[in-house]
């Protein structure tokens, strides 16, 4: 394997990837905050993390990633209340359609979902720990991060410390790009938000203190990748750098990694623009979940993504092209024909695919690299094929390295994706009929299977199927 580099955000270079733990990579990724459901920007960003937690796995590395949920902070409340709900009953159910949307487009489930409002003591002990070190202060009931307590304070994201005003802060959980403020780390308690007990009085943690406290619990105070979209690095993840190592001592993430916007036909996605849209929407107009997904992958992540349907048409095509050659491939293997003359180096064309491969995700998850390799290896295989030079064998090696090259794509059928008893015995059933000229018979049994979403494709190798 080569050695898999990233972009670190924290230092704007490329490096290779060296866990603290050999052979296992500790992983933060920042989840959703669950007081709507995740429209398909967001969904872009969790795609990718997918991507790099099924590279790493394919790199031979063992993944502990947790991804968070976010169930308190001030779009939940402010939610709950206009929804006339219970916290909890409120993001359960933005929850639960945030993983049914992770399942339709085939995301890998992290080790660890944790909520924020299970993890209150745990927010607590590091606001102590800042306050006995001499990070915080006190004012209007609640507690407060002094930033220049924090010399490194801007390194992520490069903001000049000198622009903070002395005593200059903001309560809000979220506040104006390059203006670096001193933050709350704890909330005092409001009449008819939730709040918890606690040293400093009564009230509720700040967002940002949520990812320090859940990614320390479940992957120590250091650990090796820290990920999330690009407006995500201020103030969030410089705010997270702050008051992790200035409760610790100790440098909190190795490698930050941050994915790039989705745009929709050339603009920043807006309700008012009518260019807004949710997973179920998109599939409303074509329900195609793996289409999404390659178009995803087709743009490397630190890249933005144009969105459009006619792109969306287009990544259709090249999910097909690959299906159809998984397909002929497992003919291929089951057929007991003989190569010709000069058979196809099936295992010479896989290994130097399956290399070509790992030096694109290597080079910083670069999926678009990747992928011409695939199509590379596609037009070559397909070639052999009809010129009858593909031996059961080589087919059999030939699907083993594209099976394994979906391990991190994430787009073919699980397992062989073989037709249902049923309809192999319908196919055979048609090949019967074909034989005897019994031509209505036939055509019955290609609308009987159109009706079950199978289409067929009479050539002369054969009668072919695929989805519709």
């Amino acid at each position: 394997m080569p050695a898999l580099e990233v972009f670190n955000t924290l230092g704007r270079k490329l490096e290779p990837l060296v866990p603290i733990e050999p052979g296992h990579v500790r992983m933060y990724t920042c989840g959703p905050t669950i007081y709507n459901d995740v429209h398909v920007g967001n969904l872009r960003t969790f795609l990718w993390e997918d991507v790099l937690r099924r590279t790493l796995k394919r790199f031979g590395l063992r993944v502990t990633q947790v991804m968070n949920l976010t169930d308190v902070d001030d779009k939940t409340i402010r939610g709950a209340s206009e929804a006339r709900m219970d916290l909890r009953a409120f993001t359960e159910k933005h929850a639960e359609s945030f993983f049914r949307d992770l399942e339709t487009l085939g995301v890998e489930r992290a080790e660890f979902y944790p909520r924020a409002t299970d993890h209150i003591p745990e927010m607590i002990a590091i606001a102590e720990k800042l306050r006995d070190r001499g990070h915080t202060y006190e004012s209007d009931g609640s507690l407060w991060f002094k930033i220049s307590t924090f010399p490194p304070y801007g390194r992520l994201s490069g903001i000049d410390l000198s622009q903070a005003r002395q005593g200059s802060r903001v309560a809000d959980d979220e506040y104006e790009k390059d203006d670096p403020k001193d933050f709350a780390l704890w909330k005092a308690a409001k009449e008819g938000e939730p709040a918890w007990d606690s040293p400093f009085g009564r009230g509720r943690p700040g967002w940002h203190l949520e990812c320090s406290a859940m990614s320390m619990k479940y992957l120590g105070q250091h650990f090796d990748i820290h990920t999330g979209a690009v407006d995500n690095i201020f103030p969030h993840h410089e705010n997270e750098i702050a008051q992790s190592e200035g409760a610790t001592g100790e440098p909190f993430v190795n490698v930050w990694l941050h994915a790039e916007h989705l745009i929709v036909d050339g603009e920043k996605m807006s309700k008012s623009k009518g260019n807004f849209y949710l997973l179920r929407d998109v599939l409303a107009k074509r329900n195609d979940p793996f289409a999404l997904r390659y178009l995803f992958l087709s743009v490397p992540y630190r890249k933005k993504l144009n969105f459009t349907f006619e792109a969306l048409a287009g990544a259709a095509t090249a999910v097909e092209r690959i299906r159809a050659l998984d397909r002929r491939l497992a003919d291929l293997e089951r057929a007991a024909g003989r190569a010709s003359a000069t058979p196809f180096d099936a295992e010479s064309r896989a290994a130097r695919f399956e290399s070509d491969f790992d030096e694109g995700l290597a080079d910083d998850l670069n999926t678009a690299r990747a992928l011409a390799s695939l199509f590379d290896f596609l037009r070559d295989v397909n070639l052999a094929a009809d010129g009858n030079a593909l031996d059961a064998g080589g087919a059999a090696l030939c699907r083993g390295a594209l099976r394994r090259s979906d391990s991190v794509l994430g787009i073919l059928p699980a397992g062989e994706d073989l037709l249902p008893a049923e309809i192999e015995r319908l196919l055979e059933e048609r090949l019967d009929a074909r034989r005897k000229r019994d031509f209505a018979r036939s055509d019955a049994i290609r609308d009987e299977l159109a009706g079950r979403g199978i289409l067929l494709e009479d050539t002369p190798q054969g009668t072919r199927w695929k989805k519709a």
